[in-house]
């Protein structure tokens, strides 16, 4: 996948162009030269992440306050292992 490399500058002055080179490929932004900071569409995000989240975000959606949920009370017995 080819990549599109520009400036914190470039990007200050046409933040347009960057956004649209999002939809093909990541656009890489540099800062003195080094690669500094990655752009990427929303879905390219969601394709990399697979939409992961941590209990902690999905705690606090919005209408999670709406969910009734009663916690069981779950016994874990142990056992010997078997060499």
């Amino acid at each position: 996948m080819p990549i599109t490399t520009i400036s914190s500058r470039e990007l200050n002055q046409d933040v347009t162009s960057a956004k649209k080179a999002t939809k093909s490929d990541p656009v890489f932004i540099t800062d003195r030269g080094k690669p500094a900071h990655v752009l990427l569409s929303i879905d390219e995000y969601q394709r990399l992440t697979k939409q992961r989240r941590n209990i902690a975000d999905s705690l606090t959606m919005p209408g999670v306050a709406d969910i009734e949920f009663e916690l069981q009370h779950m016994t874990i017995k142990t056992r010997p292992a078997d060499f």
